[in-house]
């Protein structure tokens, strides 16, 4: 696993990206950037593995390198078509190297029309938070039309705190978990910089509010750690 080391130096003003250089680290960016990060993939393959049905689809949108794909495949033990979306050409290269398990890889992107289909399980991993607001409610809508009854999604998301005074203590507890894993607080800044623009959190009840609108009639939390949230919802 390459070391996560893009931040040492200034992005002199560029956007956070998913191109190369990112998807080389990114196996180490998300061990010591998401708490709890291997419990919550344990949890997602868990999850999947009771909602997982014969002859359907099980979609990662936002499949970065593998990772989820991989607890897929190792807790489902239905036959399912195991399918992984991204944006990032260099992410769906280093997903095929990483893989362990048979997996339809489409590159795509999920600010447009993305049709899901025959699907009885599908993921939203840290994904839906890089996806335009305005394009939110058509890509849940669109989840929610391609899910078979009973079919769920999960979804974890960076979130705000519904009070300003838990959202800032809620950061700085973030902060200090990723100075305990190896990063300085110049890095810490300047990823945090990159991403101002890119990564646009919702709060818990806007993010159930968005559910309940897209059409699901049961949804619950399944994981909390300060500002991250993973939300299930069932069709």
């Amino acid at each position: 696993m390459t070391k996560d080391t893009l931040f040492r130096e200034d992005s002199n003003g560029s956007d956070f990206n998913f191109g190369e250089a990112t998807a080389e680290v990114f196996d180490d960016m998300l061990e010591r950037s998401v708490p709890l990060y291997r419990e919550l993939q344990r949890m997602t393959g868990e999850i999947a593995a009771e909602f997982a049905a014969d002859r359907t689809n099980v979609y990662d949108l936002g499949c970065s390198t593998g990772t989820t794909l991989n607890a897929l495949g190792n807790a489902i033990k239905k036959k399912v078509t195991l399918i992984g979306v991204d944006n990032s050409k260099a992410m769906l290269e280093k997903t095929r190297r990483n893989l362990n398990h048979p997996c339809d890889l489409l590159h795509a992107d999920l600010n447009k029309t993305i049709q899901i289909k025959n699907a009885s399980v599908v993921i939203l991993n840290l994904t839906l938070q890089f996806v335009r607001p305005l394009n939110r409610e058509k890509l849940i809508q669109n989840i929610y039309a391609g899910l078979h009854k009973n079919g769920c999604l999960i979804l974890v998301e960076k979130v705000l705190g519904n009070d300003s005074l838990f959202n800032s203590e809620f950061i700085k507890f973030y902060y200090e978990m990723k100075k305990r894993n190896g990063y300085s607080e110049m890095e810490i800044a300047r990823k945090r910089e990159t991403l101002e623009n890119v990564l646009i959190p919702y709060r818990v009840d806007e993010n159930i509010e968005l559910l309940k609108k897209s059409g699901f009639p049961h949804i619950d939390i399944f994981f909390k750690w300060y500002n991250f949230c993973g939300f299930l919802a069932v069709k």
